[in-house]
């Protein structure tokens, strides 16, 4: 389990818990957009795309009040040491819950255009790179709160088969924009939307990152696994 300082505080721990309770409440509504994004995108289903887009005001609305409720506990509790620690690192965990909420969002808004406009099947290769990612940052929240710092090392290694898959999908992508340049608007969403799930893992291994730093109090030496060698625009999270 988390780790605590050891000091008897109960008004403490409950602020804790509530707070801990909003970051897991947070990343299943991510875990859903993620889902739902490939699902729609897969489907053509332009409904459900706005559902996720409309759901992602709902994650913002809850990072707002787990930084609230962080700048509470650290200004009636004045945690300190492992304590402290953990308060921080639920703010950096909603603040990657929130990006990786967004790259979701940027997914479903660019599904009534690929539905439009193309020419090429992509989106089962797509939906295999989101699945990878929500089993990720399952595991990585699971890692949190359970203290887990091996399951956490495990889903940040994870993050190089994402950077492999990527790099893979987005060479077929390459493949079907030589072969008819008919194909190439269609394959360039395909590819921003690559490279949103792409850094979905990046934020995924942050968290992982912070689970470990709970457990151990260190941040991970050992420069993260990364496989990434193409990049199809660094605007692709917009």
């Amino acid at each position: 389990m988390i780790p605590r300082s050891g000091h008897i505080n109960r008004a403490f721990d409950e602020d804790l818990r509530e707070a801990r309770d909003l970051v897991q409440e947070m990343s299943a509504l991510v875990e859903r957009e993620i889902r739902d994004a490939s699902r729609a995108l897969a489907g053509h289903d332009v409904e459900r795309a706005g559902e996720v887009i409309a759901l992602d005001r709902e994650v913002d609305r809850l990072e707002e009040e787990i930084n609230h409720a962080v700048v509470r506990i650290i200004a009636l509790r004045q945690p300190q040491a492992t304590d402290l620690r953990i308060v921080i690192s639920l703010m950096k965990i909603a603040g990657n819950l929130e990006r990786i909420g967004d790259y979701a969002k940027n997914i479903a808004k660019r599904t009534s255009v690929i539905s439009a406009a193309s020419r090429v099947s992509g989106a089962s290769a797509i939906r295999r790179l989101a699945e990878m990612v929500e089993t990720m940052l399952r595991d990585a929240i699971r890692a949190y709160v359970e203290g887990d710092a091996a399951l956490a090392e495990e889903v940040r290694r994870r993050d190089e088969d994402v950077d492999q898959t990527y790099n893979s999908i987005f060479r077929e992508f390459l493949t079907h924009m030589m072969e008819d340049p008919r194909n190439i608007t269609p394959c360039m969403h395909y590819l921003f939307i690559l490279k949103n799930l792409e850094r979905m893992g990046d934020h995924v291994t942050a968290i992982a990152e912070q689970a470990i730093f709970l457990v151990t109090g260190e941040m991970p030496e050992e420069e993260r696994p990364k496989a990434t060698a193409v990049d199809p625009d660094a605007q692709a999270e917009g």
